[in-house]
């Protein structure tokens, strides 16, 4: 894509994960709100961050923690009012930071209006608003479905829970034997993509800076090599060029070199799929609790950087509302080696809210809004040694979910207070990577040292005449690898430095460096 749009705040930025509804509570009624976010904003801003990616916003029946909308135009009522959401993003602005909202555009809830409409046997504007096919016993290619609910003959296609049915952006070559397979440039899915583009009109309008995008490589259907979501996403570019040119794109894809030609600026490494960053974080013997192997990760990364022309946009994060706590696989001061990693990669880098105090998945709770196993990963943000840890002012029984009670748990309060916390570390490693260009979004990578089954995990960040060597050694014995940079400076260390001969370097157990060379 080209970079005349480009969002200058984007080559610094350091995103904060909010999920709303686990945040901050200020009315007392067991939910986070916008307004208890708003009370935050000055804590996201004092640990370094410069953006925010808030989860789904919008009315809701909730149950998939509102990636099942049923109004796009309308925030949802346990969160404020449209005008409570409008006052949060002048906040964020007024402490010259940026948000994201989170866009979902492959499926509606079945509460939806367009949804109520299209199950209507009678045909009119919404008939062709989902993916329908003609006959309740046929089901579509590409999805589940849900059948039997309706007047209207036919199955629609479904793209996660039976309750998320599919909108309808086409099939990349529908099948002629199947007549109820559109094609993007039907009327149909045009319409689809239409009345997205409204509701991003709307947003934007409104002053949010841009959509986290949902699933955005799966749109359109039986499309294996991305080609038609790539045209689709590319006319939406085009109509974004047009109206706002400055609002960031990010996606969930896993593709970057997908998305970045679809006209996104900057993709998600996935947990799922082929990128590996599980080996780093979250399988039986990760990475950075120092047992495991990241060359496989390295391998899928570069292939990816190539790809995608060395643009390095693909952005890491340290977890999110899918997936395990960083804290249930990586213990004590590895998870400070795991934040040097994250925020000296390139791409922006997204910090799920309450990793940077080491929050615990808290296990053995019952599923929440569709959580299921991501429940634990869900609990309320532990802000203080208050009722609630400072969540909410509600009885403990009328918390939405329940809290991490462990008498150790960590807060941010007691972290702000302690300069050796993982917090104060964070802020620190968020603090040198906006000192130096090299260690931003766009600063080239170039891996060093990543051997199979080996330790240290060695790469250079480079931007201009600036030229950094990360090492990261979460393993538990002092290692030492083939390098001939000549360390200058110590940049940052954890853990003690590492020193060379000029051939090969030594490097302390459990210990984190960047050097200028």
């Amino acid at each position: 894509m080209s970079d005349k749009n480009y969002p200058q705040w984007l080559d610094n930025a350091v995103f904060y994960e909010i999920y709303p509804q686990s945040f901050k509570d200020s009315n007392g009624d067991g939910i986070g709100d916008f307004n208890g976010i708003i009370e935050k904003l000055d804590y996201i801003k004092e640990l370094g961050c410069t953006a925010i990616w808030m989860n789904p916003c919008f009315a809701s029946p909730f149950g998939d923690a509102g990636y099942d909308v049923s109004d796009y135009y309308q925030a949802a009522p346990r969160y404020g009012t449209n005008e409570d959401l409008k006052h949060l993003f002048d906040e964020v602005h007024k402490r010259d930071m940026h948000i994201l909202l989170d866009l979902v555009p492959g499926h509606t809830s079945i509460e939806h209006p367009w949804f109520r409409e299209s199950m209507k046997a009678e045909k009119n504007e919404y008939t062709d608003r989902y993916v329908w096919t003609d006959s309740v016993w046929t089901e579509p290619v590409g999805c589940a479905s849900i059948r039997g609910i309706s007047e209207r003959d036919g199955s629609c296609g479904v793209n996660f829970f039976s309750h998320q049915p599919a909108l309808n952006y086409g099939y990349y070559k529908p099948d002629p034997q199947q007549k109820w397979q559109q094609s993007y440039e039907d009327e149909g899915p045009r319409a689809t993509v239409a009345a997205m583009k409204d509701v991003m009109r709307f947003w934007l309008g409104m002053g949010c800076d841009g959509f986290r995008v949902d699933m955005a490589g799966s749109l359109v259907k039986c499309d294996e090599e991305g080609k038609g979501t790539i045209r689709l996403w590319q006319d939406i570019r085009a109509f974004l060029d047009k109206e706002f040119p400055e609002a960031a794109m990010v996606s969930e894809w896993g593709e970057p070199d997908k998305s970045l030609q679809g006209g996104f600026h900057m993709d998600f490494l996935l947990h799922f799929g082929p990128s590996h960053y599980n080996d780093l974080f979250r399988c039986e013997k990760p990475f950075f609790a120092g047992e495991g192997d990241a060359s496989a990760f390295v391998e899928k990364y570069q292939e990816n950087y190539e790809k995608s022309q060395r643009k390095g946009l693909i952005c890491i994060p340290s977890g999110n509302h899918d997936m395990d706590r960083l804290a249930r696989t990586i213990q004590g001061d590895r998870q400070k080696i795991a934040f040097a990693f994250l925020l000296s990669m390139p791409g922006a880098p997204f910090i799920y809210y309450g990793d940077e105090i080491g929050m615990r998945y808290v296990e053995g709770l019952t599923s929440v809004e569709g959580g299921y196993d991501r429940t634990g990963s869900r609990t309320p943000m532990q802000w203080d040694n208050s009722t609630n840890a400072g969540f909410s002012s509600a009885p403990k029984g009328e918390l939405y979910i329940a809290m991490d009670e462990s008498a150790d748990r960590p807060t941010a309060a007691a972290q702000m207070s302690d300069e050796q916390s993982l917090r104060s570390e964070v802020k620190r490693l968020i603090a040198i990577r906006q000192a130096h260009p090299a260690l931003q979004s766009r600063g080239e990578i170039d891996f060093v040292y990543a051997g199979k089954n080996t330790y240290p995990l060695a790469y250079i960040r480079s931007e201009g005449d600036e030229r950094i060597l990360v090492i990261l050694n979460p393993s538990g014995q002092k290692v030492t690898f083939a390098c001939d940079c000549r360390l200058k400076e110590a940049v940052y260390t954890l853990g003690g430095e590492a020193v060379s001969d000029g051939k090969e370097i030594s490097v302390p157990a459990q210990s984190a460096g960047f050097y200028s060379i």
